[in-house]
């Protein structure tokens, strides 16, 4: 099974850079998760086994469904496993890319694309890996875009 994003590439339409959630974002499920694990060990009490894994389980469809991708015509995101979740939205649309990061997203590199379209639409998607990073490429992206348009005129 491929990813959403590859399977819904236009004719002719390239990733020019995908973007990760991090296993760094889950810090605080993993955290409980494991805690709650730990916990129903001596205790040998089920409850806390079972809420230690659904909080590991939670992290993990964080991680494993989400997807940010900038195309040559699109900003495409997705999340959600069995409630989907997606943001397309044409490249000469974007106004312009926010991040979002808490204190730990800082400190762990990872936050929220605010994703800005014309019209007032606002678009987040958490969780993602060095967002400063993806923010900037999208720009540059964008920029060259722009001087192609420039020139072409």
């Amino acid at each position: 099974m491929g990813s959403y994003i590859e399977e819904n590439l236009a004719r002719d339409e390239k990733i020019i850079i995908k973007a990760q959630v991090t296993w760094l974002s889950q810090f605080w499920y993993l955290l409980f998760g494991v805690l709650f694990i730990l916990a129903a060990i001596p205790s040998k009490n089920s409850i806390f086994f079972l809420l230690g894994v659904i909080f590991i389980a939670v992290a993990a469809i964080h991680v494993i469904t989400t997807e940010l991708a900038l195309t040559n015509r699109r900003i495409i995101a997705k999340s959600g496993l069995i409630r989907r979740n997606t943001i397309e939205l044409k490249v000469n649309r974007v106004e312009s890319l926010g991040v979002d990061q808490s204190i730990l997203g800082r400190v762990l590199n990872f936050g929220s694309i605010i994703v800005k379209g014309v019209g007032g639409s606002n678009a987040p998607i958490p969780y993602i890996a060095r967002p400063m990073e993806f923010r900037q490429q999208v720009n540059n992206f964008l920029d060259e875009l722009d001087d192609v348009n420039k020139k072409a005129s």
